[in-house]
């Protein structure tokens, strides 16, 4: 793997870090001691990012993290979680600085730590883009010591956009993969213009691109890709990148056939992110402790053909951005 600076912040990273969503729920029953092995593999094939949040779980993910950390000691990884999405409801007026307070020293807590090296707006209402008095809260919590640095999750390219226009955010975390080629065009050109880290998360379109995926897999009822198949309980680009069942799995077999022999489909779709040299870090999850191998093995595969990512294009223009492409 890779390393490179983390942006503006003082964090080296690999290009392939480890995504905490899995570990913490609504991927279906995964018991906390998989959980456990897959963050261990991850750190022990070398990777220095990860990525949580405070409702993963409702904190299980987290205090995973922190056990994890503690127990294996050295050198920490750079720990990335996210606030906001504990308010209930999710709306702008509940982005006060008291509450954000309130959801970093919870995570502190989770954590066992002094201070959070990101704390990321989780997906915020729009509306919270216009709301300098927000960001202002932010740059409190960051003089206070209790941060080190904040960015924003978000759902659409416009909001990555304004988003960055507040000097302190540092990162964006957007959805970025075969299926949502979108964000690498303008944003991706502003956020490298402005040297804002980019973390490119749902990478193998909730599973669709493992190319493990059938009509016939059945998902629990506790995994998001059963209950938010249509955006029930959030936004339904967050479960499988918001592309119908059917139609991303007619694109699968049509990227199956661009994958090099001997290369997992998983592998060949991170490969693919880490073309973009705008991506700081990728962030699959994983169940297990194979899984977490696969994915960090995949940053040593050669750079993909000219050919080949021309056929990826073709394959989202024609089957995948009709569905996507001006939703998100």
């Amino acid at each position: 793997m890779k390393h490179h600076a983390f942006g503006r912040m003082p964090f080296t990273v690999t290009n392939v870090g480890f995504g905490a969503w899995q570990i913490g729920g609504s991927w279906g029953d995964i018991s906390e001691a998989d959980g456990r092995a897959a963050l261990n593999a991850a750190l022990d094939a070398g990777m220095t990012f990860i990525d949580t949040a405070d409702v993963y779980g409702d904190g299980r993910s987290e205090k995973i993290i922190a056990d994890v950390l503690k127990t294996r000691g050295g050198e920490r990884p750079m720990v990335a979680t996210k606030a906001g999405r504990r308010l209930n409801p999710h709306v702008a007026e509940g982005y006060t600085k008291v509450n954000l307070e309130g959801f970093v020293d919870r995570s502190l807590k989770n954590l066992a730590v002094d201070s959070l090296d990101l704390v990321q707006l989780h997906c915020p209402p729009r509306e919270v883009l216009y709301r300098p008095e927000v960001f202002e809260g932010l740059d409190a919590l960051q003089k206070a010591g209790k941060i080190k640095g904040y960015g924003v999750s978000v759902e659409k390219v416009e909001d990555g956009l304004k988003a960055i226009e507040y000097p302190g955010v540092v990162s964006i975390q957007i959805i970025y993969n075969i299926f949502r080629q979108r964000p690498n065009h303008l944003f991706f050109q502003e956020a490298r213009r402005k040297n804002v880290a980019i973390i490119a998360r749902v990478p193998l379109a909730s599973g669709l691109l493992s190319g493990k995926i059938t009509r016939e897999t059945h998902f629990a009822s506790n995994d998001h890709r059963n209950f938010n198949r249509h955006g029930e309980a959030f936004d339904v680009g967050e479960t499988f990148a918001g592309v119908p069942f059917e139609v991303g799995l007619q694109a699968v077999e049509e990227v199956r056939k661009l994958v090099p022999a001997g290369v997992g489909m998983a592998a060949f779709a991170l490969r693919w992110i880490l073309m973009a040299e705008a991506v700081t870090v990728v962030i699959p999850g994983a169940r297990n402790a194979e899984q977490a191998k696969a994915n960090a093995a995949a940053a040593d595969l050669a750079p993909l053909s000219a050919d080949v990512m021309a056929a990826t294009r073709e394959i989202y223009e024609r089957l995948i951005a009709p569905h996507v492409h001006q939703r998100w």
